[in-house]
């Protein structure tokens, strides 16, 4: 627990200000809440970056409560299918805020990734210029830490995937560049690669030079340009061959040659929020083509278009691809 709690107090998020975030949240999803209560809200929110903090904090424990996409927020929470549910769980999000210890909400609660340096949220990315000239390219709901000092230069990949195209240090002796995610790390051997960190595994595709790769409890496995490999804490998986077109999320597109339809589609569904889906009886058909992340609908259409397959949404963020 050490670690995580170190997190914890280091981001400062003083816990007065995490139950004063709760009873907002019972506030402001409240049938009386009124016009004057948002004003107020937005002005508490206001107050500090820490407060902005905490009320990102509560919202995206709500979400994952609630199953809602951030960006509808409040009007929608209200009006779900199963509206009881939902509030007993909104209940208990604030109960939980409001009462818990401290140490055991930093224990719990993925606080290092909701308060990392640089974060994107479902379906954005963003490029992030390093002091030593090094590029990092956040993909969709992506969170990551960045720390130099005098022996290393360290990316914290705490969620979702990252593509860093690293620069020649300018300290003398050159210190290493290296990601950290849970399972291992990875050491840069003058190069341009692709991290992506998952729930059992994370995985590493080179592009150009090479990467040292060195799971927790495995030794250090070098993959070279052109390769990939996904590892566990305890092994890396073989070594196999990468398409520079796998890289092409970060111009806004999903690339895919002969791929599992069901492959795609759970690709797919990273960049929208609430739930895609593919019926098992379509999953073997594959999929082949260059598709616009920036508009997932679209993509969507295209596939149903291509395939004998069709689009079912029971709203707009519960959809299933299923056999025509």
């Amino acid at each position: 627990m050490p670690d995580v709690f170190l997190a914890m107090t280091e981001t400062s998020i003083n816990p007065a200000i995490i139950r004063e975030a709760a009873t907002w949240l019972m506030k402001l999803h409240g049938d009386d809440a009124t016009e004057a209560d948002q004003q107020a809200w937005q002005h508490w929110r206001s107050r500090s970056p820490e407060h902005q903090r905490a009320w990102q904090c509560a919202q995206r424990l709500t979400n994952s409560f609630s199953d809602i996409p951030p960006e509808l927020g409040m009007p929608v929470l209200d009006r779900p299918a199963y509206p009881q549910q939902r509030r007993a769980a909104l209940k208990a999000l604030v109960v939980l805020l409001s009462t818990a210890p401290v140490a055991w909400l930093a224990a719990k609660l993925p606080w290092q990734d909701w308060t990392a340096e640089y974060q994107t949220a479902t379906g954005e990315r963003s490029t992030i210029a390093l002091a030593d000239g090094t590029q990092l390219i956040l993909n969709t709901a992506s969170s990551v830490d960045v720390k130099f000092d005098g022996r290393q230069r360290l990316v914290q990949l705490y969620t979702g995937e990252v593509l860093v195209t690293t620069a020649a240090d300018r300290m003398l002796p050159a210190r290493p560049f290296r990601v950290q995610t849970r399972h291992g790390l990875l050491r840069a051997l003058g190069t341009r690669f692709d991290v992506r960190q998952e729930g059992m595994r994370s995985h590493v595709a080179v592009f150009e030079g090479a990467v040292e790769l060195t799971p927790l409890k495995a030794a250090a496995v070098v993959v070279q340009a052109g390769q990939q490999c996904s590892f566990t804490a305890n092994q890396a998986g073989p070594v196999l061959a990468v398409d520079d077109a796998q890289a092409l999320w970060s111009q806004g597109v999903l690339y895919a040659d002969k791929m599992r339809l069901a492959d795609f589609v759970q690709e797919l569904s990273r960049y929208r929020h609430g739930r895609l889906s593919c019926d098992p009886a379509v999953a073997e058909q594959r999929v082949s083509g260059a598709f616009q992340l920036k508009d997932t609908d679209q993509a969507l259409t295209l596939l149903s278009k291509a395939l004998p397959v069709r689009i079912e949404r029971v709203t707009q963020y519960w959809v299933t691809v299923r056999a025509a």
